[in-house]
């Protein structure tokens, strides 16, 4: 599923690579990324590409050679560093392929640091194919201007994930059934924002939520949101409000 374009756009097409990047290396590009460059976008030998390789920030490539199946790219400078982004994580219960796939995106879109998927009593959809979702977030990466691509998480129970969570990330809880105004809850520092499946949370799981140490229950409003939708416009909220967008 292909990234939405960018807006604004950006006059260089950008790609996310493997290779360490620094000035005067060499990045050789193969398959579909060669394919893409070469044959849909017609860049010939001394074409510029932008490359960022989620450590180094984003740099500005010469293409070399260009192959039958191959290109070979010549990185000249660095035109931006690594972008410094809110540390915050959303664990999510996941839904449908589709609203999955959007909300990826979305959230990468966001600048959301790390995704991952929790399975609750009432998740619908247990397997989640986290290399398709991986290369769903390196596409949004590549569109919006991120040098950073978000770690997909393997999936993992709500109760592992309670368990195993570091106490110092404040745990924002969407609770369906109320909470604090988000106007006042979030607070800057590590977070980690859980929302729920399509039929929300049983009793049994908000109380052991509710429990956990840091842990604090937001309030999305009074209306009933789908469970990507209350994802995102959480995000949405955090970044307007203590991350980047502030």
């Amino acid at each position: 599923m292909p990234a939405t374009p960018a807006w604004p756009c950006r006059s260089l097409p950008r790609l996310f690579v493997r290779t360490a990047l620094g000035e005067g290396a060499t990045v050789e590009l193969d398959g579909p990324h060669a394919n893409y460059l070469g044959n849909v976008l017609r860049l010939r030998e001394g074409g510029e590409v932008l490359l960022f390789d989620g450590a180094s920030g984003e740099w500005l490539a010469r293409i070399a050679e260009v192959g039958k199946k191959r290109m070979s790219l010549s990185v000249e400078r660095r035109t931006r560093p690594v972008e410094a982004v809110p540390n915050l994580w959303l664990a999510f219960a996941p839904v449908k392929r589709a609203q999955v796939d959007w909300l990826v995106e979305k959230a990468t879109e966001l600048g959301v640091a790390r995704l991952l998927p929790v399975i609750t009593r009432r998740t619908v959809v247990e397997r989640v194919k986290g290399e398709r979702l991986a290369s769903i977030a390196v596409e949004a990466a590549e569109q919006c201007g991120r040098t950073l691509v978000p770690e997909i998480a393997e999936p993992v129970g709500l109760d592992a994930l309670l368990s195993a969570r570091d106490p110092g990330r404040t745990l924002y809880f969407a609770d369906e059934t109320g909470g604090e105004s988000l106007g006042t809850a979030f607070a800057p520092g590590p977070a980690l924002i859980l929302t729920g499946p399509e039929g929300g949370f049983t009793p049994e799981e908000r109380a052991a939520i509710r429990a956990a140490p840091g842990a604090v229950a937001i309030s999305l409003g009074p209306r009933i949101l789908r469970a990507e939708t209350a994802a995102l416009a959480a995000v949405t909220a955090y970044m307007a409000l203590v991350g980047d967008w502030r």
